[in-house]
């Protein structure tokens, strides 16, 4: 009975408070727009004008999480990571990289060190491991850089008939980035677009050139700045940039083909001992754990991947030649 009563009371109630609040509530906000619109409209009073502070630097989000991309920007490493995802091309933040890398480094080392019951061995293999995906990166890197300096001919090509056809050097490099692929045409693209911007020739090439740290466009900014300085001939000048960029690619083609034996034996070696130790530990575990179960066979193990590195690095060091 108590419960029927409080409900009827409730609805009651409901029923008569409720469309006098919303009556209450209603005219005074519609009467509050109302005279708003009014003062606007007459300019009774004058408005009160806000300072609204405006950032135009541009931010760089390092990690989508919040708390992490503060910390991360206190540190230095995390401009260099971020150029470098940005030379790659990836999309990665550099906070991303990081985890990706501490993951890669804590699981295998976790593994190891609990099948192997040696913390050192663990370290040594999660070190390798928690470097991989800054590998990748660095190869998605020198295969882009690759293919810009395989385009770049090309590209110098396509300005100096722009220049000819009388554009100016601006006009040519919005050509060169709307007829060539990337990587070659994002870039002078970006370039060309820094310098409808408002920003000098001279500063645009320079972030051209710390985007694309390439010897070959080097020679084709100095090139530039030189004839900005001193006049000339620019079709000329980019035109024999443009073959001796050639002839610099051939010559480079041609060492790394009279230097594949000695860069195949290099891999051969650094790489042998650990395929034939990962096939001896599969016939044999018993023998190979000796390795990493006694004090001896550690040292070995430490030395031996010692002198393996440093032989793989004093091959490589008398492969590669400077073109």
């Amino acid at each position: 009975m108590i419960v029927i009563i409080v409900l009827v009371f409730l609805g009651v109630f409901a029923a008569i408070a409720m469309p006098w609040i919303a009556s209450s509530v209603g005219p005074s906000k519609q009467a509050k727009e109302v005279q708003t619109r009014l003062e606007s409209a007459l300019a009774t009073e004058a408005p009160a004008h806000q300072d609204v502070i405006v950032n135009l630097r541009k931010q760089d989000q390092i990690s989508s999480i919040p708390w992490l991309n503060k910390k991360l920007l206190q540190f230095e490493l995390t401009p260099y990571l971020r150029k470098v995802l940005d030379q790659a091309n990836l999309s990665w933040s550099a906070g991303r990289l990081l985890m990706m890398s501490a993951g890669f480094f804590a699981i295998p080392a976790y593994v190891v060190d609990a099948r192997s019951d040696n913390a050192l061995l663990g370290l040594g293999v999660g070190l390798v491991t928690g470097l991989g995906p800054y590998g990748f990166v660095l190869f998605k890197r020198s295969k882009r850089f690759g293919k810009f300096e395989q385009g770049l001919p090309e590209a110098l090509d396509l300005m100096v008939s722009g220049l000819r056809a009388g554009h100016s050097l601006n006009a040519a490099m919005g050509l060169v980035g709307r007829e060539c692929p990337d990587p070659v045409g994002g870039e002078f693209r970006m370039c060309f677009e820094e310098q409808n911007y408002g920003l000098e020739l001279k500063s645009a090439i320079e972030n051209l050139i710390d985007r694309v740290p390439m010897q070959d466009l080097r020679i084709v900014a100095t090139a530039i700045m030189i004839q900005k300085e001193s006049g000339g001939n620019l079709a000329e000048v980019l035109d024999k940039t443009s073959y001796v960029i050639r002839e610099r690619f051939r010559l480079k083609r041609q060492i790394q083909t009279h230097t594949a034996q000695g860069r195949l034996t290099g891999w051969i070696l650094s790489l042998l001992p650990v395929v034939l130790g990962i096939a001896l530990f599969m016939v044999s575990p018993s023998m190979m754990s000796i390795l990493w179960t006694r004090a001896i066979g550690v040292k070995l193990l430490w030395t031996s991947a010692g002198m393996t590195c440093v032989g793989g690095l004093i091959i490589r060091q008398i492969v590669n030649m400077e073109v």
